[in-house]
This record gives C-alpha cells, structure tokens and sequence, in this order.
C-alpha cells in the first residue's frame, strides 16, 4: 500500500489539493507492517457488487492510512460512474469499524491514476478466471 495520493476527492465533493494532500501524507506516521496487513485483510471483506470479487484483490484499494482512531483508505472504483458507491462505503465501514478495527473511516476516492485490470492481484485474476473472465 502506499501513502494517500494527490489530486484525492473525499466523499463526493470535497477537493483535497495538492498542497494539503502532501501535507497529510507528510506528517501522517507510518503504519505499522502488522497493523497494515489487520486492515488490508478485513478489507478484502469489501465485496465489488457487480463482480464478486474484493476490492484489495481488484486493486480498488491505493492505500491506507491511520491517525488517531480514524482510518483513511485511498481507493477507486472500476469507473467513476459506479452507481455503488454506497454500497461499498457501507461494506468498508462493516469491515473497519463495526468490527471494532477503528472507531472513524474516511474514503478518499481516487481518480488518478484510473484504475486498470493492471492493478489485480495474482489472486484477483485467479477468482476472476473462475467465474469466466480472461484476464
């Protein structure tokens, strides 16, 4: 994972610049590599409705990030007109704060760079495989 991108939208209107989005990334303290891999895995809870698959194994997911109790996921859709938004919001908040891995998530939605089938994961394309797509 890395650290929040640039150029991120938070929510739906709120335009993070990218001075501010430096700045986040600057005095945000690493997370640690145990901690990390906590959140990324019960992301993987976060089921994409239209495909089935999740959305760390899809590569919706940028990035993650903590301060404090609230936990900041930088992710992308599959295409910016996703009418599922709150679909996923919903499951992504399920899978980090009603299990009690954080007490705050924020989502930046990430538009660039654009998602691409560049960005699955080796497993990611093996549960595609299964369900017939060529990847």
């Amino acid at each position: 994972m890395t650290e929040p991108a640039p150029d991120t939208t938070v929510g739906d209107t709120e335009q993070i610049t990218d001075d501010a989005a430096a700045l986040v990334a600057d005095t945000a303290p690493p997370l640690d590599p145990v901690r990390l891999d906590e959140l990324e895995e019960a992301m993987r809870d976060v089921v994409d409705p239209e495909l089935g698959i999740n959305v760390v194994d899809l590569g919706l997911v940028y990035g993650i990030s903590e301060s404090d109790e609230a936990v900041t996921v930088d992710m992308t859709l599959t295409s910016a007109a996703c009418p599922l938004t709150d679909v996923i919001e919903d499951q992504a908040r399920g899978a980090l704060v009603r299990s009690g891995l954080c007490n705050e998530l924020r989502i930046n939605w990430v538009w660039m760079p654009p998602w691409g089938p560049d960005k699955i994961t080796d497993d990611g394309r093996e549960q595609l495989r299964a369900l017939g797509f060529t990847v």
